[in-house]
């Protein structure tokens, strides 16, 4: 039996006829680029994450570069997140010429830890503290950082907040939506996502409405105006075609979700008996399982296991940025941030998209239970 890590063309199958009914009108419209496609899809998805305001641009990494850049961030200042996350939470602050300033996660939930943010900053000298400007908390594998610490420590030390939701759309903290926290929320619709386009596009969040404006500017070449260019900005605009496929997706993602929560319940309840490290819920939070991630002492054993009994596994993510070659002029080393590296040889995600079948996700157990 051969279990992918995600079916994309199940989904699809699923939605078939509305997504190619709502591919047709736009390709009948002939108007590809920001049309009233993009507009809906902007008004649907703030309405979902409970802000005022959104901006489609091309990718869930221009949406962190365009916020921070409209939050003012550029060479000179830097700016904390987690080194153990996709290499664009960190990119997206190099862009600006920016620095990144890592700072280890929580064992149990992989999410960045406030209590060493806020270590960071007491220990820090006055003149480091005053270049920090902001902090990037990622919502890894679809569950919220802890926000509320996060930014009660941003308030005190005067930082912008961009949350890197490109995971965790739909995500719950405390009663509030991934993205409703900070002063951006940055999305991606990369097709592996929970709410996934069929190319790139991203989305930025906010209820900052001159931050929004000022987003809108940037993503057309810094133009309000057609031709008349206020500041130099980026090509970042979502098409119509992606913002057509993701209207019809959305309405579709509570119950997608509520699939992935019911198979990673099965899981947890077959693989916590066993010994295994199961992803760690944070007290208020609803997660989303854009990954199910386990941690396990023998991974290449454990994903040989599974591949020779037909059960995909992906490692997300075997280098923690602060080691990557790219950041050795950083100065750290191994032994920087010793969780983040510990589970970067440990983890292991395994199939949890809602089209699986019972027989599937039997399969999973069982295959896991015989490796234990």
């Amino acid at each position: 039996m051969k279990i992918p890590l995600l079916d994309l063309q199940a989904q699809y199958q699923t939605v078939k006829q509305e997504i190619d009914e709502a591919i047709a009108r736009v390709v009948s419209s002939q108007r590809f680029i920001l049309s009233e496609e993009v507009a809906a899809l902007e008004q649907e998805v703030a309405s979902y994450t409970g802000v005022p305001y959104a901006v489609g641009v091309a990718s869930g990494t221009d949406a962190l570069i365009l916020a921070l850049h409209a939050l003012g961030i550029g060479p000179g200042d830097r700016v904390i997140t987690t080194p153990f996350t996709f290499f664009a939470s960190a990119e997206g602050i190099s862009v600006l010429g920016a620095t990144p300033v890592f700072v280890d996660i929580d064992p149990a939930t992989y999410n960045i830890d406030p209590d060493k943010i806020e270590k960071l900053l007491r220990e820090s000298s006055i003149e480091n503290r005053a270049s920090i400007k902001a902090i990037i908390p990622v919502h890894l594998y679809g569950q919220c950082a802890d926000m509320d610490r996060i930014m009660d420590i941003a308030k005190r030390y005067d930082l912008k907040v961009v949350e890197d939701c490109a995971q965790a759309i739909g995500a719950v903290y405390k009663g509030k939506k991934a993205g409703s926290f900070g002063d951006a929320g940055a999305f991606s619709f990369f097709p592996s996502k929970n709410l996934g386009g069929f190319g790139d596009g991203g989305m930025l969040v906010s209820s900052d409405g001159s931050l929004i404006e000022r987003v809108r500017s940037l993503r057309v070449h810094g133009s309000a105006k057609q031709y008349l260019h206020a500041e130099v900005g980026y090509n970042s605009r979502l098409d119509s075609l992606q913002a057509a496929v993701l209207r019809v997706k959305l309405k579709k993602l509570d119950s997608w979700l509520k699939g992935r929560q019911d198979i990673a319940r099965r899981y947890n309840e077959a693989f916590a008996p066993l010994g295994m490290q199961v992803p760690g819920v944070f007290e208020g939070n609803t997660h989303t399982y854009h990954q199910y991630t386990v941690a396990v002492d023998d991974r290449d054993a454990f994903r040989k296991h599974l591949d020779e009994r037909g059960v995909a596994g992906r490692v997300y993510y075997p280098v923690p940025l602060h080691l990557q070659q790219c950041y050795k002029d950083l100065g750290y080393q191994k032994g920087s941030f010793p969780v983040s590296e510990r589970l970067a040889e440990k983890v292991i995600s395994l199939p949890v998209y809602p089209e699986l079948s019972a027989e599937a996700i039997g399969h999973v157990i069982r295959t896991v239970e015989e490796f234990m």
